[in-house]
This record gives structure tokens, sequence and C-alpha cells, in this order.
């Protein structure tokens, strides 16, 4: 095989790979996610990933029993945040902030950010895919805060 026939083929290989790894990172919210078990948590931003397809934010949540749980809230791509106006500078590490969402089916601390509610009572879209949830409004005190 000729250095360009090869040159071609890694090429070819690494960028199939590249698409095959993200078709299998995106997922409906009806897989992940259930549409009748809405939470509002509140609590401490640790930390922020921008990625695409979901984005996350990271936030800690004490529990009545004075426990503190982990909790991940998958966003929608950071492009989608933008446009919702939440960008890199809108959530600072240590901000407590109130979202409201769905929780993950696993019952883990997981959930699928509709809306956050910022220190200055702005609420701001997560722009994630509860959209699949049925055209249900986002989660409201129903959920009870943590």
């Amino acid at each position: 095989m000729t250095r360009a026939r090869m040159a071609v083929l890694v090429v070819s290989v690494a960028l199939l790979s590249a698409f095959a790894v993200r078709v299998t990172a995106h997922h409906s919210f009806a897989s992940e996610f259930d549409a009748t078990k809405p939470v509002s948590l509140r609590g401490a931003v640790t930390k922020i990933e921008r990625i695409n397809p979901h984005g996350w934010i990271y936030i800690d949540v004490k529990t009545p029993d004075g426990k503190v749980e982990h909790w991940g809230i998958e966003t929608g791509a950071p492009a989608a945040l933008a446009r919702q106006g939440v960008r890199k500078d809108s959530i600072p590490i240590g901000t407590e902030i109130i979202v409201k969402g769905y929780r993950a089916k696993d019952g883990s601390t997981t959930a699928n950010g509709s809306i956050m509610t910022l220190p200055d009572g702005r609420d701001l879209s997560l722009a994630s895919s509860f959209g699949d949830a049925g055209g249900k409004k986002p989660a409201g005190d129903e959920g009870g805060d943590r």
C-alpha cells in the first residue's frame, strides 16, 4: 500500500471513530430521565463542563438531615446555552442556584435541567432536552427544594 493510501485510510478510520463516539454519547431525554419525577434542587455550583452534545453543571445540595449530595445537572450544548443567556461567567463556582428539572430514571443524583434560578432571581433556560418530556413545562415546586 502506498503512503498516500495509508494516510487516507488512517484519516478515514479516525474520522469514523470520532463520529461513532459522538453518536453514542448523545441520547434522548426519555432514555435517561423520568418526566414524571420533577426535582427542584438548591445548591452551590462546584464545577461546570461546557461540552457537546450536553453540558453539565455540578452542585452540592444539602439534604434536610444535613448531608451533602453531589448532583450532576445535564444541560444543553454550550452554543444553545449562550443563546439562552447562560455564558461562561453567568455562574461562578460557589454560586448558590436553584435548578428545576427531571430526575434520572436510575435514581442517581443526576437530573436533566430545565430552568436555573440565579441569586438575583433571574431564571435562565438550561436549553436541555426536556422538550422530549411530552411537552411538559419545567418542574415547579412540586418536586420540593432540597
